[in-house]
């Protein structure tokens, strides 16, 4: 028998089912091909037999059993390696998915179950108006919570209003600064008048979309009753965590190759933690869901706070959602946002005039440094009084401290230089303590050394510092003073010394003390002595503007000393036992599970290269001075602790000359790109 007559072309019937989007059943059809016919071949021999006159642009090809999609119209069945047994599905690339937005709001829209979920991601984004989607992605609902829902029927009061956006729906508009901002952003001031535009309907020009459903994107919704929460709230362990953040979808696979399904509900969430240039002009959906995101994380104990900072966020709250109910379009007020271009000429003209600008024509030859008296312990010594006062001087990224001022210019007792290392807050305002852990990278970990202010002012300028210092910058940087007003701000929040005369009735709150709060913190009081404690802390937020409230919730919830931790259950490289791995942003920590003592941290900016072993599924990092660590993840797939590392590393990255032009090649390389 000759090679050719066993070899040569031949053909056979391929099946393939026709998924017709808005039919109940699916239709198959035989279709006679070769190994040399091209999938675009077979897609019209599928077309020219269904004899149905309609728009087949979007349809594709779906391989089931190798899960993967056969896009690539001009590849040849032999080239897939389609045969006689494959089952194909002609399906839509665009599929309706429920969202759930950290709002707790869910909406349907048509999404791309045929490209990469980073991709489709985008595209969502782009059709709500949140700029930066590469902080974001989906997330599948935990089990649990699924069962949990099948028997209570109280939850479904967060899904009753579900908003269906239009598939064409698109951004309209262009930028007010085309070199600075991309075509994806309109202002939300008209461009005509200069008025707020009333609901941000700017941004929905050319769409559907009314104003009621704008606002449930761009508006905080009214709070929760208190029956919810405590439904809602669930005491979670470290553990039950980590379990919870294997429902990531994996950025560099399609959503059909995760068998996620038409219509399934996913999370949309903010996932990475690293918030890129955050402007009110430009970001009403994007702030608005982001505050809500780190409101429902305070509300259900998702990251834990003090009972005073829990008071501070509960103000906040409850002035959110008063000014809201109260002004209603005026949510982002023209005096939030000055014009650049008549800042710049306000400046020009002080300049022009002699005065001084802050931050501007400062004395540059002047080396800025601090100098005062601290108190110092080291929490590991086990001592009975480890504190004492000493002399510190802090210069450019360095603390230096001595016995006391008068020896202050011969040798310190110790330098610690602070770049890189992790500057954590150990503040309670009632108590006057105003303390600043420093938790300084060494060869095997972190060298935690704990330093005590005497005051709000001291604890300020000296907190300010080390932040900036960790970064690698000086007192000389112009984010220096703003740096210092901010915590003094969040100072102010804390302190609940209000006046009594100032105090209103707590009566006279319109809603619930309890929906401001956890259920935790909710059964130590009762409602009238938890209003009243609210409603004192609420003096000191009083005067801001909506927009100003958000921003400072969100940077609140920034400087909790857990912001960022994504847990997961790892095991070492020659260790028999069971590890918990806090991932954050600047960060790694090896964590014990028993007791959730932290145990060894490792920052990304030691970091010198990691890699995945996708056989043995073992993660492995390289840090310097000779540290390497390596580990599997038992929680999770690894792809996810890989996912994670590798996006922080690409956002840390980011500075304005990306603007919205982000490398998506190098993303998906770090992400989801075997190395």
């Amino acid at each position: 028998m000759s090679t050719v007559a066993v070899h040569g072309p031949t053909s056979w019937e391929l099946g393939v089912s026709v998924d017709h989007q808005y039919e109940e059943e699916e239709k198959e059809f035989s279709i006679r091909v070769s190994g040399d016919l091209h999938v675009g071949g077979v897609m019209l021999k599928l077309v020219e037999q269904i004899k149905v006159s309609r728009d087949w642009s979007d349809f594709a090809l779906w391989w089931e059993q190798k899960k993967c999609w056969l896009l690539k119209t001009h590849w040849t069945l032999d080239k897939y390696g389609v045969q006689a047994d494959a089952k194909l599905l002609f399906t839509p690339q665009h599929k309706l998915l429920r969202l759930r937005l950290p709002n707790m709001k869910t909406v349907r829209l048509k999404v791309t179950f045929s490209s990469v979920v980073f991709k489709a991601v985008s595209e969502v984004c782009r059709t709500i108006n949140i700029r930066h989607p590469e902080e974001l992605s989906l997330l599948k609902p935990s089990g649990s919570a699924a069962k949990k829902k099948k028997k209570k029927d109280i939850k479904d009061q967060l899904d009753e209003d579900v908003l269906t956006l239009d598939s064409s729906l698109t951004i309209s508009g262009s930028p007010a600064s085309p070199g600075l901002y991309s075509k994806t952003m309109t202002p939300m001031y008209d461009p005509v008048n200069g008025t707020p535009a009333s609901a941000t309907i700017t941004w929905f020009s050319d769409s559907p979309l009314t104003e009621q459903n704008c606002n449930i994107l761009s508006f905080s919704q009214p709070n929760s009753p208190p029956e919810v929460l405590a439904e809602l709230y669930q005491q979670r362990t470290l553990i039950q965590k980590a379990k919870l953040n294997a429902g990531w979808i994996d950025s560099s696979r399609s959503l059909m190759e995760q068998d996620v399904q038409e219509d399934d509900q996913l999370l949309l969430r903010f996932k990475y933690y690293s918030f890129f240039d955050l402007n009110p002009k430009y970001d009403a959906v994007r702030l608005n869901q982001l505050y809500e995101q780190a409101r429902w994380a305070i509300l259900l104990e998702e990251i834990d706070c003090t009972e005073e900072e829990m008071l501070m966020f509960a103000a906040i709250q409850y002035h959110v959602s008063k000014l809201t109910l109260s002004s209603g379009s005026q949510e982002f007020a023209p005096e939030c946002e000055i014009d650049e271009i008549e800042a710049a000429l306000s400046n020009l003209e002080v300049a022009m005039e002699g005065g001084r600008v802050d931050n501007f024509l400062e004395d540059i030859t002047d080396i800025p440094k601090l100098a005062d008296n601290l108190k110092l312990f080291r929490p590991k010594k086990l001592t009975l009084k480890s504190s004492k006062t000493y002399w510190f001087v802090f210069k450019d990224t360095s603390i230096s401290y001595f016995k006391n001022k008068e020896v202050a210019q011969g040798e310190a007792i110790e330098k610690l230089n602070l770049r890189g290392s992790e500057i954590v807050p150990d503040v309670n305002v009632a108590g006057k303590k105003f303390g600043i852990k420093l938790l300084i990278p060494v060869a095997d970990g972190m060298n935690e050394v704990c330093l005590r202010c005497e005051n709000e002012s001291q604890y300020a300028k000296w907190m300010a510092a080390c932040l900036l210092a960790s970064k690698g910058r000086t007192m000389a940087d112009s984010s220096y003073r703003p740096e210092v007003h901010k915590i003094l701000s969040f100072l102010k929040m804390k302190n609940r010394n209000a006046t009594p005369q100032s105090i209103s009735d707590p009566e006279s709150m319109d809603i619930q003390p309890e929906c401001f709060v956890s259920p935790r913190y909710a059964k130590k009081y009762k409602t009238k002595q938890l209003g009243a404690r609210i409603m004192e802390a609420h003096q000191n937020v009083s005067q801001m503007s909506l927009v100003e409230a958000k921003l400072h919730f969100i940077q609140a919830w920034q400087s909790l000393p857990e912001f960022g931790l994504t847990y997961y259950i790892v095991r070492f490289k020659g260790s028999k036992k069971e590890d918990l791995l806090g991932v954050s942003y600047n960060r790694l920590i090896r964590i014990d599970m028993a007791t959730g003592v932290p145990i060894t941290t490792w920052r990304f900016a030691n970091m010198k290269q990691w890699n995945v072993n996708w056989e043995t599924t073992e993660v492995a990092i390289e840090f310097d001075q000779n540290v390497s660590i390596a580990f599997k993840c038992l929680s999770a797939d690894c792809k996810i602790v890989h996912e994670y590392i590798g996006g922080y590393i690409f956002l840390s990255t980011r500075s304005k000359d990306h603007n919205e032009t982000l490398d998506e090649d190098l993303f998906h390389k770090l992400t989801g790109g075997k190395e």
